[in-house]
């Protein structure tokens, strides 16, 4: 680079010092074209910074912390005052709210871990018939198991437009014979008086009397894992056996007890069923 007489331009210490970026970091920027010096000595190699390079550092620095690396920093920072910029900017902060959930689920399992062999008193096992019912059902694909809302809110503008009025708390059953990691085959339902008749997509299905483990989970729905467990430690506990004909009434299921969006995470209350033989 061209030598200049510029007295305003600073040394790579200074310019170190005012923007927090360590003399390591300033040169690793350079040395992939994201901040360049505004000088460089064509004889001893010195860097200077202009002034104006600062709030350059200070857009650097910042992208750096919320976790874009080098080769982003340097294409975000052509894109300032863009949509692009504030778009790149909006998936990120997503991107990071879903490593933010996952890592208060990991710290909440580890919670659990701690607490091995000691009872939790949130969810409790029990054995029971479960009588016959009738519900209305909608049953459809989901990415996750987590994005279960996605069918509620086509299913219930059609049970509000047929004028169908449940009975009993909501739930749904899972169809998928393994657990599967995305696109979840459900069917979430509503329990209705005996002789009720819909127009599809809904349906009614007439689910008979079964003899179940349920788990009672009280507070945040990461706890069905742990209700799975406690169901599956009795089964290995007692030998027993669980229904497995291949129709919709030997599916596992839930039932909400409270609204989701009534109550808060800690007064959700969730039952958690599977059918034995």
């Amino acid at each position: 680079m061209a030598e200049t007489t510029n007295t305003n331009l600073m040394t790579i210490g200074r310019f170190s010092s005012l923007t927090r970026l360590s003399v390591r970091m300033l040169r690793h920027y350079d040395s992939h074209g994201v901040l360049v010096p505004a000088d460089i000595d064509q004889w001893t190699g010195y860097r200077r910074y202009a002034p104006h390079q600062l709030a350059d550092a200070a857009d650097i620095r910042n992208l750096r912390d919320v976790g874009f690396g080098v080769s982003a920093i340097g294409i975000l920072l052509a894109a300032r005052g863009t949509e692009a910029w504030a778009n790149a900017l909006q998936l990120q902060r997503e991107s990071l709210g879903e490593e933010l959930n996952a890592a208060q689920g990991r710290v909440s399992l580890i919670t659990r871990l701690l607490d091995q062999g000691e009872h939790n008193m949130s969810i409790t096992l029990s054995r029971k018939t479960v009588p016959a019912m009738t519900v209305v059902s909608m049953r459809g694909t989901v990415p996750a198991y987590n994005e279960e809302g996605q069918l509620w809110g086509q299913m219930m503008p059609l049970v509000g437009a047929q004028g169908i009025q449940p009975v009993g708390p909501c739930g749904v059953i899972e169809h998928d014979e393994q657990f599967t990691e995305r696109d979840v085959d459900l069917s979430i339902f509503l329990p209705v008086s005996s002789g009720a008749s819909v127009d599809g997509p809904l349906e009614v299905i007439e689910l008979p009397e079964r003899d179940c483990l349920v788990a009672q989970v009280k507070g945040s729905f990461e706890q069905i894992s742990e209700a799975h467990d406690l169901i599956n430690a009795r089964i290995a506990d007692e030998g027993l056996a669980t229904k497995n004909d291949g129709t919709v009434s030997s599916k596992h299921f839930n039932l909400y007890l409270t609204n989701p969006g009534e109550v808060s995470e800690d007064e959700q209350v969730t039952e958690v069923y599977l059918p034995l033989a």
